[in-house]
C-alpha cells in the first residue's frame, strides 16, 4: 500500500489549479480514506504526471459512491457524508445536501466551509470577520 502522505501529495498534484478538485482532495485527505487499503486499492489510481513525471493520483468517485450505496465500503455515517460531498465537488456526483450536512460534527463543518471557499476560488482558510464582503 502506498503511504497516505504520498497519496495526499499525488492527489494535490493532480488537482493543482482546478479549484473543485483541490477542495475535494483536501476533504478526502482530511478524512481516514487514504489510510484504508479497502478504499485506496479499489478507487485510487497512482500514476506519474505526463509533463513533470511527479506522482499523481486520481479517484474513481462514481465507483466509490456505488460501493457506498451497495454497502461494500463500510464506514461511519460522517465518513459517508464527507465522501459524498467530496465526490460531488470532484466529479459532479449528485449529493443531497440536506442528507449530507445533517449531523456532521464541527470539525467536518469547518472542513466543508474551507472546501466550499476553495472550490469558489477563495484561498482564505476561514471566515474571518475582516474578510466578509471582500473577495479573497
Amino acid at each position: 500500500m502506498t503511504p497516505p502522505i504520498e497519496l495526499a501529495a499525488a492527489l494535490r498534484h493532480q488537482a493543482q489549479g482546478v479549484h473543485c478538485l483541490e477542495a475535494a482532495a483536501e476533504l478526502l485527505i482530511a478524512q481516514t480514506w487514504l489510510r484504508r487499503s479497502d478504499f485506496t486499492d479499489r478507487f485510487v489510481t497512482l500514476e506519474h504526471g505526463l509533463f513533470d513525471g511527479l506522482p499523481t493520483a486520481t479517484v474513481d468517485w462514481p465507483a466509490a459512491i456505488t460501493a457506498l450505496d451497495n454497502g461494500t465500503l463500510p464506514c461511519s455515517a460522517g465518513e459517508q457524508r464527507m465522501l459524498r460531498i467530496a465526490a460531488s465537488l470532484a466529479d459532479g456526483v449528485p449529493v443531497d445536501l440536506r442528507q449530507a450536512v445533517t449531523g456532521i460534527d464541527q470539525r467536518n463543518v469547518d472542513l466543508l466551509v474551507i472546501a466550499i471557499r476553495r472550490a469558489a476560488g477563495q484561498r482564505r482558510s476561514a471566515l474571518l470577520p475582516e474578510s466578509r464582503g471582500r473577495d479573497t
